[in-house]
């Protein structure tokens, strides 16, 4: 069975006016277009041509979303739980309805996700940075009461990267926060192509976008990456991360759990956030695309799911597939036939959905898609 799905941008305020309608082709509605989901998700099932959403077909089984995601501003700083936590959380909270605002746990399960950029430059920061490079860093900052404190707070024994968060976003630290906020402004201004140039403006470019946040702070003391087209991170749960900027290719496990930790106005539990962090610093690996080959697959350890580019020239390219899949059309033309026969074609921005009963699947034309299953 082959079903074409589509579905409605979500208006979240930070999305692109542009990007998604620059992929599909079409006119820019005019208002901010942040995701599009393909899945079976509650919060927005995919609408299937003709029939409905696509949880009437799966029942609401499927184990990964895939969605477009189009950023012009900074998402939130978030993390995930892992499945314990998010059981725990989810009993702990079970007395709550599912709309209430002191809710963290909307289910109980984890949520893992891999993006990989589709626009030439994807900015994000992800994970934390060494402690030890971070203290050079603030060496680029003038000295300040706040810096200073952040400085020893990080140089501390202990868990230094956890005692600064929980400081940043304990409520108590705000005229640190501007201070610290207007050091990176004047040391981005001044530091063009030195060792933290980028790093620095990109703090800046934040603080400009969420003026006053804590969170700000926060970004300071993670990993500035930039992702090229075709290029991937996995981000794992514990792990701080936020999207900066670009359009890309999300899939994560069917989750919506999420802790936030700066450049939002909702709510952020902070003891709840601490709870489930890991401060571990630690580079995220790029995961890059394949040279020589039509088809590159991004390796996870979760699974939940797996996704793989495929570059179409003209010859026609056959994929195993295992469990309910999904391809997504991200340039070109692109058509998928089953082993049946049929044939369907995939306008850019919208997916075909192949339930289990397909093994093999048959894409063909000149672009690019993106093909998700459950993982192996």
């Amino acid at each position: 069975m082959l079903l074409r799905l589509t579905n409605t941008p979500r208006d979240y305020a930070w999305g692109s006016e542009t990007l998604l309608a620059e992929l599909e082709g079409r006119t820019p509605s005019g208002a901010p277009e942040a995701e599009v989901w393909f899945g079976d998700h509650p919060g927005d099932p995919a609408d299937v041509e003709g029939n409905g959403t696509l949880d009437g077909v799966t029942g609401g089984t499927l184990p990964y979303l895939l969605k477009l995601l189009a950023a012009a501003q900074p998402l939130s700083i978030q993390v995930h739980p892992t499945i314990e936590q998010a059981k725990a959380g989810w009993a702990r909270e079970s007395g709550l309805p599912l709309d209430d605002p002191q809710r963290n746990y909307r289910d109980d399960n984890h949520k893992p996700e891999l993006i990989v950029a589709l626009s030439e430059r994807f900015e994000s920061l992800s994970g934390l940075r060494p402690v030890a490079d971070t203290l050079r860093l603030l060496d680029a900052l003038d000295d300040g009461a706040g810096v200073e404190r952040l400085r020893s707070l990080l140089a501390a024994d202990g868990d230094g990267l956890r005692d600064a968060i929980a400081w940043l976003l304990g409520g108590d630290a705000q005229a640190a926060v501007d201070e610290i906020i207007a050091a990176v402004k004047a040391a981005a201004a001044r530091e063009q192509a030195g060792e933290w140039g980028v790093a620095l403006h990109a703090v800046a470019g934040i603080a400009e976008t969420c003026p006053g946040d804590p969170g700000v702070v926060v970004a300071l003391l993670m990993n500035h990456v930039v992702l090229r087209r075709g290029e991937g991170i996995f981000l794992r749960a514990g792990l701080l991360h936020a999207y900066l900027s670009g359009l890309g290719v999300e899939i994560m496990a069917a989750s919506d759990n999420v802790l936030r930790g700066g450049l939002t106005p909702k709510r952020i539990d902070v003891p709840e956030l601490l709870a489930i962090l890991d401060t571990t610093p630690a580079e995220v690996p790029v995961l890059r695309p394949a040279a020589g080959t039509a088809v590159t697959e991004y390796p996870v350890p979760v699974p939940d799911f797996a996704l793989r580019r495929v570059e179409l020239d003209g010859a026609p390219v056959a994929l195993e597939v295992s469990g309910p899949a999904m391809v997504l059309a991200t340039a070109g033309r692109v058509a998928v036939a089953s082993a049946s026969g049929k044939e369907l074609s995939v306008p850019v921005g919208t997916a075909a959905f192949a339930d289990a009963a397909e093994s093999v699947l048959h894409l063909s034309g000149a672009g690019e898609a993106f093909v998700a299953t459950p993982g192996r």
